[in-house]
């Protein structure tokens, strides 16, 4: 039967949406094809019809993880408008963010396989911190109207790493403790 070009477009970014949940929650070799495709309701066949290859639906997942991102910043920023650098950051280091594997950070799920792979892979991931330094930037200049890249960049830095390290140990008042430690040296950074 074949499938109306509406239809495959549909497919596609069903496919692109659940290998973007799928990957971070697994990591890009942790899952194959057949069980990603079948995650999203289709034949492995239709794959091919739609990818280059697994490299090309990483970079497109991987864009798409990333855009996911920049958007839960915006809807946590939209939540608390007036301070929206706080919100980002009680957003990003809490223990709810470390505990969502498959919506959560992209850079913290996917950051180490992402430097094993392709440009194309890390051209979506360097597309995405760009846009998270611009936001940040941004905050802490409009807060305390001062250059912020090399700010934006610790800022960034800490929290990955502190969210990372909450990920990775099973004590959950070690993890809560590293979210914290970080909150308190984000805000001094940034002089919020």
């Amino acid at each position: 039967m074949r499938v109306s070009r509406i239809q495959a477009a549909e497919n596609r970014e069903t496919v692109i949406n659940v290998a973007s949940r799928l990957f971070r929650e697994r990591g890009f070799d942790g899952i194959g094809l057949k069980d990603l495709m079948e995650a999203a309701g289709l034949t492995q066949g239709a794959f091919y019809k739609q990818f280059a290859s697994k490299d090309d639906l990483a970079a497109q997942a991987s864009r798409r993880a990333m855009k996911s991102a920049t958007l839960r910043w915006s809807a946590a920023t939209a939540a608390k408008s007036e301070d929206p650098l706080g919100a980002v950051i009680a957003f990003y280091l809490s223990m709810d963010h470390r505990g969502e594997k498959m919506d959560g950070c992209p850079i913290v799920a996917l950051g180490s396989d992402a430097a094993r792979q392709g440009s194309d892979v890390k051209a979506s991931f360097e597309a995405g911190i760009r846009e998270h330094l611009e936001i940040l930037g941004r905050f802490i200049a409009e807060a305390n109207g001062e250059e912020s890249d090399g700010k934006a960049m610790a800022i960034l830095s800490t929290m990955v790493g502190a969210l990372t390290l909450s990920r990775v140990v099973n004590d959950p008042d070690l993890a809560q403790a590293f979210l914290d430690a970080a909150t308190e040296q984000v805000r001094e950074a940034a002089g919020a």
